[in-house]
């Protein structure tokens, strides 16, 4: 894939995202953008990355791979992923890689069971079926009671549904405004702009910047933004489709082919069979196929 015209990575591939989030050089990064989607009680002023690979504690449980998993300095646990398209069970899937944070801080002998708060913030490139229709970008997740009152005030679960950002340069307003311009724009910047001029996003920039990177890193940014632009190409034409022609096949011919897409980028990082089948909804005959 050519890069000549490309001056600045793209955050939304997973080599850009755990460049620009999941490396201690640009921890910063990952701190400030937490900040500005945290509750205000919960805010963190260092943290450490920790093992992304999280396996159950019996040998037939399954294994649970993040993004990036971090502490904050008071034992907070947090679970930071981007994710590209619609999976199967995507809701399950959060709720599921929550629980390993909250396993591991299990203590032998006499144990209270205080535990620390655990979030799992995901950066979507999608929308929520069913929340197409409104305008919130940012959804926070607890859990509650019948009465609308937090029960359990240390798991929480943030979502950003990025295609729902539509703000110009000119329109940005917040400091979180210009974070979601981060995501939603920077691949296709080529100087960084007025409004972004604050100290942390001139480091963003600074790591960004393609010509910075070594030959390896942009061999494997390359390789990266290809997955992402498959993916991005299957979504893009199943939607047309559906919209233009109206047929159910040609929509159901789009997800096929998008479930084989991630099913081969996650057969290519390693995962189970039995992971694959789970979260793309595949036979085990179909995955070995591909």
């Amino acid at each position: 894939m050519n890069l000549v015209n490309q001056k600045f990575i793209n955050p939304l591939t997973d080599f850009g995202f755990k460049k620009l989030f999941g490396s201690e050089p640009n921890k910063n990064l990952l701190i400030d953008f937490l900040n500005e989607i945290l509750p205000s009680q919960h805010i963190i002023d260092d943290l450490t990355y920790a093992k992304n690979e999280h396996v159950g504690q019996q040998l037939v449980d399954r294994t649970a791979i993040f993004d990036i998993y971090c502490k904050g300095k008071n034992g907070e646990s947090f679970i930071v992923e981007i994710q590209k398209a619609k999976q199967n069970f995507f809701k399950e899937r959060s709720v599921y890689y929550s629980s390993f944070p909250i396993q591991e801080q299990a203590k032998k002998g006499d144990w209270n069971y205080k535990l620390q708060p655990v979030y799992t913030v995901g950066v979507l490139d999608f929308k929520f079926d069913e929340h197409k229709n409104d305008q919130e970008i940012l959804h926070l997740v607890e859990l509650k009671d019948q009465n609308c009152e937090v029960f359990y005030d240390k798991l929480k679960f943030i979502y950003i549904e990025l295609p729902k950002f539509n703000k110009t340069e000119d329109e940005l307003e917040t400091h979180f405004d210009k974070w979601l311009f981060v995501f939603t724009h920077l691949s296709k910047l080529q100087d960084r702009p007025p409004k972004l001029q604050e100290k942390i996003f001139q480091q963003l920039f600074e790591a960004a910047e393609i010509a910075n990177l070594p030959r390896e890193d942009k061999e494997a940014y390359e390789e990266s933004l290809k997955h992402y632009m498959d993916i991005k190409n299957v979504v893009d034409t199943s939607r047309l489709e559906g919209h233009e022609e109206g047929r159910q096949e040609g929509l159901v011919e789009g997800k096929k082919q998008e479930k084989i897409l991630i099913a081969k980028m996650m057969k290519e990082n390693g995962e189970t069979l039995e992971k694959i089948v789970k979260y793309t909804g595949l036979t085990k005959n179909e995955i070995e196929k591909i």
